[in-house]
């Protein structure tokens, strides 16, 4: 079994996405009304492109066109404020990237400063933001906490100099270490650290180091990423084997175990949460909030924005070429509230996009909130959620909690992955992929010749 078929993060994919014709976000901006929505800003620049990296980033841009592209975004956000929801707050705001942190602080300062200028930021917003260890310094960091940025993300993705020259980052265990220790003293109310397994040669001795070195700063969460080399990336440019399926799992087995002894609650395949006194036995927090209709609306370019039907974003571009073409595109645009790229779901593929999105993560589906969002058991509507039960990878658990949204109550019963089902999230998501959405998904990736990472298996049929 190959169990690292595709990281199912959103659905569907960006690579199902097409040209759109006569949709204009005035029509869809009612899903923003009330509190509960994203705000996502897309900052696409690094200092350099990692190994495996095929997000839609680019490398050698220089300050003044991070200001050219700063320059844009008051035009964005002015013209969707005017048709914003009067009621529209915004409770989570999310910079990433890209590196946010390339930029200087005179820009990071313009950044905050215009989004809450135009942006209707809840009072309590929290703020988010990504990192990389060379981007992270003491002025930076003290910025960040003025601003209110209440979680950093960081990608360390290793403490071995030779894992972290493998995967063609720019940092070293010692750099790492030391924006450990800026991130940590600033007290953030939330500090995330990211690790990548899988490496050919990696050993589970040397994951378990790297992971016994974060534990010194006693992060509040660990993401455990498995490596995906697709095509077109630099690991494969250089010849570098793909993913072993069995290699990675040994690691990833030793991992889990290690951040669980430590403390961690496992909530999905990648997110590993330091215990609090408050939760129950297995980790999980007291409070769930039901996320299955929430929107979110990104600023820049390459994020997305999704607002009920309607998903919406610039064509998805792995190359620094096609990404390049992009910025530049949005650097001249003047009508930001035209679509012309993306995907209007259908009632099937807002079932399938609300399964995804509860199944993968802690503590599952709520039968009752399906139910009453869709009129239907959930294991009726997907059959083949049966025989993941009859696997011994889903399992019915009920859990204490004030959740928030429909169905949820004391004692809510949900499907939720055993520890081997969450050890096949990458196998067992894909797997819930429509055939129309494969479809579209394979067609794009012949033309963009790659049919090396082409889904495998059969889609569920409903």
């Amino acid at each position: 079994m190959n169990r690292y078929v595709q990281y199912m993060y959103s659905y569907p994919h960006k690579t199902a996405y097409r040209p759109l014709h006569d949709v204009n976000m005035r029509d869809y901006m009612e899903n923003l009304a009330g509190e509960g929505h994203g705000l996502y800003l897309h900052l696409p620049f690094c200092e350099s492109k990692c190994g495996y990296c095929n997000l839609f980033s680019v490398a050698g841009c220089g300050g003044a066109q991070r200001d050219a592209y700063l320059d844009v975004l008051p035009r964005q956000m002015e013209q969707y404020r005017e048709i914003l929801p009067d009621d529209t707050v915004f409770g989570d705001f999310t910079i990433g990237g890209g590196t946010p942190l390339l930029l200087d602080v005179r820009q990071l300062e313009r950044v905050f400063r215009d989004v809450r200028a135009y942006m209707p930021l809840r009072k309590d917003c929290q703020i988010i933001i990504e990192t990389a260890p060379k981007q992270t310094d003491r002025e930076k960091v003290r910025l960040l906490k003025e601003a209110g940025v209440t979680r950093v993300s960081m990608g360390i993705q290793s403490f071995d100099e030779g894992e972290l020259s493998w995967l063609g980052r720019f940092h070293d265990g010692r750099r790492a270490k030391e924006a450990a220790e800026i991130l940590m003293d600033a007290e953030f109310a939330c500090v995330n650290f990211d690790f990548i397994y899988g490496l050919p040669g990696q050993t589970a001795e040397s994951l378990s180091c790297s992971l016994e070195r974060a534990m010194a700063f006693s992060p509040d969460e660990i993401f455990l990423y498995p490596l995906y080399i697709k095509h077109g990336v630099r690991l494969e440019k250089d010849g570098k084997a793909a993913l072993d399926s069995d290699h990675a799992f040994r690691l990833y087995q030793r991992g889990a175990s290690f951040l669980k002894e430590h403390g961690y609650a496992q909530i999905s395949m990648r997110r590993f949460v330091k215990r609090r006194g408050s939760e129950g036995a297995d980790g999980l927090r007291t409070e769930f909030r039901e996320c299955g209709f929430t929107g979110a609306l990104s600023l820049g370019c390459g994020g997305r924005s999704y607002l009920g039907r309607l998903h919406a974003c610039t064509p998805y571009r792995t190359t620094r070429q096609g990404a390049l073409a992009e910025i530049e595109a949005y650097l001249g645009r003047e009508d930001f509230l035209t679509v012309t790229h993306g995907i209007l779901l259908s009632d099937e593929e807002i079932r399938r996009r609300y399964v995804i999105r509860h199944l993968l993560i802690r503590p599952g589906i709520a039968k009752k909130a399906y139910r009453q969002s869709f009129g239907n058991e959930v294991t009726e509507d997907f059959l083949i959620l049966r025989d993941w039960i009859e696997a011994g990878w889903l399992e019915e658990k009920r859990y204490q909690s004030n959740g928030e949204g429909p169905g949820y109550q004391e004692d809510s019963a949900f499907l939720s992955l055993t520890e081997e089902g969450l050890g096949l999230s990458d196998y067992i998501g894909p797997q819930l992929i429509s055939a129309e959405i494969r479809r579209k998904m394979l067609e794009w990736e012949r033309m963009n010749g790659q049919e090396n990472n082409l889904l495998q298996g059969e889609p569920e049929k409903l």
